[in-house]
């Protein structure tokens, strides 16, 4: 009697367990997000769709990985029942911070108020930049436990910036609205979803895997893509750095082509007192830029390194470029010497395949996808362009300063097309 009695107990338990376990998953918050990009073809610049307002609509944004802020113009269609502009020296605006109050008399509307903040707004390609109201409004984005897109979730009170439509008239794609910054800042996408979500367990990390059809994560792994690929397994670490603006750093110690080493000025790889040097990452630009002494003897190595594949004439804005007949092709790009980025250890190294190092510029002519920044020594040495970043996993883990990257997700027979997109009935 008593051995039937605790076997009745021991089925209770379990079962009431189970019940208790599924009702605290279906409660529980999402800790995880997703965004589809998309490469444009003309300006070879990442698009994201973010759903904004009330009620929600599909507003397309460039993605700008070091951007301090999410911009939207908001001078003609911008429609929201949950719009609103925090008064001038409001918390808000100390969150943003905003040290002008907007000033607006033309209209009476989304992006113009009188006595609400002003924050400066950029595009990021141009450079231009105008002040815009900081403004709050409701952003819903899609939840995913890694494999699949799951429910969208709101953040209502979400802080962006009302700027000029004249942000758009240059550089950016016709279609999108607007630019979202990844940057790490207080007002970032991130950093916001990083702020709303943080007691559901949402780590501050955010990844971002670069294609045609691509896709960026919003918290913390696994990701998975297609069939079944877990592509934070290959993650090597380096630790992340980031300048007094908010932009995203790693330290390049040296450069190897061929597991040999190229003879470059060191000194342009750290970052100096005033803030020069050093190496960035960027989605804005699309190839990656070296300064001239660097690009010179990263060209001069690598044509050495690949002397029996003709050269023809260079293809702008690219400096060496070679007959694409003469290149046999492999799984991770065409046959080229791998290109090393040697980090803060000399084993942890991000190795640049064919895929990534060569670009088809014109029918019939590949070039070496890195271009010449020149001698102007205001900036970073080396920014590391989107076609690098290419079929990689670039993860940005704030809790741990640490910058993870895979190299060429073509090793494990995937890519950063091969999210499933396709929703969780």
């Amino acid at each position: 009697m008593a051995s039937s009695f605790l076997l009745f107990l021991l089925i209770f338990l379990s079962v009431s367990s189970f019940i208790l376990l599924s009702e605290s998953q279906k409660t529980s918050k999402p800790n995880r997000f997703i965004l589809q990009l998309q490469k444009d073809p003309k300006t070879k610049l990442y698009v994201t769709n973010i759903y904004k307002r009330t009620p929600s609509q599909k507003v397309p944004f460039v993605v700008d990985l070091n951007g301090r802020l999410l911009w939207v113009t908001c001078e003609k269609s911008y429609r929201s029942s949950t719009y609103h502009a925090p008064r001038c020296r409001s918390t808000q605006c100390s969150r943003a911070d905003s040290h002008y109050c907007h000033i607006c008399s033309t209209r009476d509307g989304p992006g113009c108020h009188n006595n609400t903040c002003g924050v400066m707004s950029m595009n990021p390609v141009t450079g231009l930049t105008a002040m815009s109201e900081l403004a709050q409004d409701v952003l819903s984005i899609q939840s995913t436990q890694g494999s699949n897109p799951g429910p969208m979730v709101r953040v209502p009170q979400f802080l962006f910036t009302c700027a000029p439509s004249l942000l758009l008239q240059r550089g950016l794609p016709s279609t999108v609205q607007g630019v979202a910054g990844l940057g790490h800042s207080p007002i970032s996408l991130p950093t916001q979803l990083a702020s709303h979500f943080g007691s559901a367990g949402f780590a501050p990390t955010f990844a971002l895997c670069l294609a045609p059809k691509g896709v960026m994560f919003f918290g913390d792994s696994p990701y998975y893509m297609l069939p079944n690929v877990d592509i934070t397994r290959p993650l090597s670490y380096t630790p992340l750095i980031i300048s007094p603006q908010g932009e995203y750093y790693m330290e390049v110690k040296s450069i190897k082509i061929n597991n040999k080493d190229v003879p470059i000025d060191t000194a342009l790889l750290s970052i100096n007192k005033q803030g020069v040097g050093g190496t960035k990452l960027s989605t804005i630009n699309p190839y990656t830029i070296l300064h001239h002494s660097i690009f010179k003897a990263v060209t001069q190595f690598f044509s050495k390194e690949l002397s029996a594949i003709p050269q023809v004439k260079p293809v702008a804005p690219f400096g060496v470029c070679f007959n694409s007949k003469s290149f046999q092709n492999s799984r991770v790009g065409p046959g080229a010497p791998n290109i090393d980025l040697v980090l803060h250890d000399k084993h942890v190294m991000w190795r640049i395949y064919g895929a990534n190092s060569i670009v088809e510029a014109a029918p019939g002519v590949s070039c070496l996808a890195f271009v010449d920044g020149g001698m102007k020594n205001n900036g970073a040495s080396i920014i590391i362009g989107a076609y690098q970043m290419e079929n990689n996993l670039v993860q940005f883990d704030m809790a741990r300063s640490r910058l993870g990257f895979s190299s060429s997700l073509l090793f494990y027979k995937t890519s950063c097309n091969n999210f499933n997109f396709t929703a969780i009935p």
